[in-house]
C-alpha cells in the first residue's frame, strides 16, 4: 500500500466571539458574509436566536453564535459592529452573528485535532488547530442546528424499510466527528434493524478497515463525513481506494456541506456518492445501491 495519503487542504474562516478567543467555520459551509443588518424579533424563539433578517431578498433566522455555544451574549454594541455569516449547511440557510472577522486560512486535515477532552462533551466543537501559534476552535454547526431544531430527521419511508433487509449482510462502517450526526445515522440504521459500527475518527476508521481486511471480512460499505480532524473524508476515501485490500468498499461521503464543489472533490478521490445531510431516505437509497 502507498503510505502517502493524499492531503487536501480546507479553508477556514477565522472570527472572534470574544476579545481573546478565535473560532472557525469551514468555508464550504459559508454562503456569504454581510455586515450587521436590522433583525426582526421572532416570538417564542430560543434565547440565542436573535430573530430574522432579510438578506438579498431571503428571510433567514439569525443566531447569536456566542450565546448558542453557551457563552455570554454579544452586547448591543458588538452586535451592531459585527458580521452575519450566512451558513449553507444541512440544506438550511442560517445567519450566525459574530463579533469580528479575522481572515481565511488554508489548513491540512492532519493539522486539525479533536477537541481537548477537558472541554467535555458539552463543547460545541469538532476540532482545534493552531494559527499564528494560537489555538483556534472549529464550531460544531450540526450540534447548534440540533439544539435549535433547525435540522430535523424523518424516519425511513416504508418502501425503503422493506428493502433494508438486504443491508443486513453487509459489513457497514460509519465515521463522523459530530455527535449529532452519529446519533442521526445510528437511529436510522437501528430503526431498520441493520448492524453497523461507528467511530468519530477517520484514522481509526482506516485502521478498523485494515484489520477487517486482514481477518478476511473487509468493509463492504463506508459512510463517512467529509470535514473531520486528523484524517478527513477526502483523505480517508483516497487511502481506501489506494489499498487493494480495501478498495472494494462502496464509499458514501455524507456531509453537511451544501456545495457542488464538495461533490466534485468526493468523486475525484474515489467516492461512489456524496450526499448532503440529513435526508434518511436519500441515505438508505444510496446504501441499497451498494448492495446492487
Amino acid at each position: 500500500m502507498n503510505t502517502n495519503i493524499q492531503s487536501i487542504s480546507q479553508g477556514l474562516l477565522l472570527f472572534w466571539l470574544t476579545p481573546t478567543q478565535r473560532f472557525a467555520l469551514g468555508t464550504f459551509k459559508i454562503k456569504e458574509i454581510v455586515p450587521f443588518t436590522p433583525i426582526r424579533p421572532m416570538p417564542e424563539s430560543a434565547h440565542a436566536v436573535l430573530g430574522a433578517a432579510n438578506i438579498r431578498g431571503a428571510t433567514l433566522p439569525v443566531v447569536d453564535l456566542a450565546a448558542a455555544m453557551g457563552g455570554k451574549s454579544l452586547s448591543d454594541e458588538d452586535q451592531r459592529s459585527g458580521f452575519i455569516i450566512v451558513s449553507d449547511c444541512q440544506r438550511k440557510r442560517v445567519g450566525f452573528l459574530v463579533r469580528k472577522l479575522d481572515r481565511i486560512v488554508q489548513v491540512q486535515g492532519k493539522d486539525i485535532e479533536p477537541p481537548p477532552r477537558q472541554l467535555g462533551k458539552s463543547a460545541y466543537l469538532t476540532g482545534v488547530t493552531r494559527v499564528d501559534d494560537t489555538l483556534v476552535q472549529l464550531v460544531d454547526v450540526e450540534r447548534i442546528f440540533a439544539n435549535f431544531d433547525i435540522a430535523t430527521a424523518t424516519p425511513p419511508a416504508d418502501d425503503l424499510a422493506a428493502q433494508a433487509s438486504a443491508l443486513k449482510a453487509l459489513n457497514i462502517l460509519v465515521v463522523d466527528d459530530s455527535s449529532v450526526a452519529r446519533k442521526q445515522l445510528g437511529d436510522a440504521l437501528q430503526a431498520l434493524g441493520v448492524a453497523f459500527r461507528i467511530t468519530d475518527d477517520g484514522r481509526e476508521a482506516l485502521e478498523m478497515m485494515q484489520a477487517d481486511a486482514r481477518n478476511g471480512r473487509p468493509v463492504d460499505l463506508l459512510v463517512s463525513d467529509i470535514e473531520m480532524p486528523g484524517l478527513d473524508g477526502y483523505e480517508l476515501s483516497f487511502a481506501v481506494r489506494d489499498d487493494p485490500a480495501l478498495a472494494g468498499a462502496y464509499l458514501i461521503l455524507h456531509t453537511s456541506i451544501s456545495s457542488e464543489i464538495s461533490v466534485s472533490q468526493a468523486h475525484q478521490v474515489g467516492a461512489d456518492e456524496a450526499l448532503t445531510k440529513f435526508d434518511v431516505n436519500e441515505l438508505i437509497s444510496a446504501m441499497l445501491r451498494a448492495v446492487k
